[in-house]
């Protein structure tokens, strides 16, 4: 028996944990969202079947990302703590400890950010524009918080650090930070251009300004939330990425 035989059910463990926790915010949102968008649509197929079909699909994504991580990210020093505490019996606790602050911090910053755009920073046609679907802030925690977050970070950025890492560095020392802030710069990038579908379902068209707009600010919050992965670990980011979403919610009754 090799040293690497007790480190691969772990390994399984993990994946299988991390692809629970991305599978509640599919979940979460396919069964509230797509009913809405499907209401005024002749479906070739029963809507039970669109959802699953929906489901299955967003799951082999999930779990494709989350596996990536799972493989990746020790070889890089990137953690998630607190999920690999529950699969070993460790103290989640502890494990949570040194991210809960900074993410609860970068929570409210974004929370405030994410209610200033969306109340008051919002461009003329999405401001005007007839929501045809409504995201529940339940979707929103589960599926921003935590699967947007194992996609996004712990997927995509750790596979382009370690990109960086493999074949720029050629596996020499911990990954240069330049290298970590290019994979930050371009998972946010993407995660800024992945909210371009549900805007032009929103408003018809994408003007320039508009994609300039949705890019640029959902970068900026990528960045901050991949700083947090890199700094601290996947929970600090997940932490915070939820609390900006209940942040944002609780000031929008506010105003209600």
């Amino acid at each position: 028996m090799t040293t690497a035989d007790p480190i691969k059910p772990q390994r399984l463990r993990l994946g299988f944990c991390m692809w629970v926790a991305g599978m509640l915010g599919v979940v979460a949102l396919t069964v509230t969202v797509l009913p809405q968008l499907m209401a005024d649509v002749t479906l070739a197929a029963p809507l039970w079947l669109v959802l699953i079909a929906s489901i299955a699909q967003s799951a082999l994504l999930v779990a494709v990302a989350v596996w990536l991580g799972v493989v990746l990210a020790p070889k890089i020093g990137f953690r998630a703590a607190a999920f690999e505490a529950a699969v070993t019996a460790g103290s989640i606790r502890s494990a949570l400890r040194p991210q809960l602050l900074p993410g609860l911090v970068a929570g409210v910053v974004g929370g405030v950010g994410l209610f200033a755009i969306g109340g008051f920073g919002l461009p003329s046609i999405l401001a005007e524009v007839d929501q045809p679907f409504t995201v529940p802030i339940m979707a929103r925690v589960l599926y921003g918080g935590v699967t947007e977050e194992l996609l996004l970070r712990w997927g995509l950025m750790t596979v382009l650090v370690w990109l960086a890492w493999r074949f720029l560095q050629h596996r020499s020392g911990i990954p240069r930070p330049r290298y970590v802030w290019l994979a930050i710069v371009v998972s946010a990038l993407l995660f800024g251009a992945g909210h371009l579908p549900a805007v032009a379902m929103q408003t018809g068209e994408l003007t320039g300004y508009v994609v300039l707009f949705i890019v640029g600010a959902n970068t900026a919050f990528g960045m901050l939330f991949g700083y947090l992965y890199w700094r601290y670990g996947l929970e600090a980011a997940i932490i915070a990425h939820a609390f900006a979403h209940l942040v944002s919610y609780v000031l929008s009754l506010g105003l209600a």
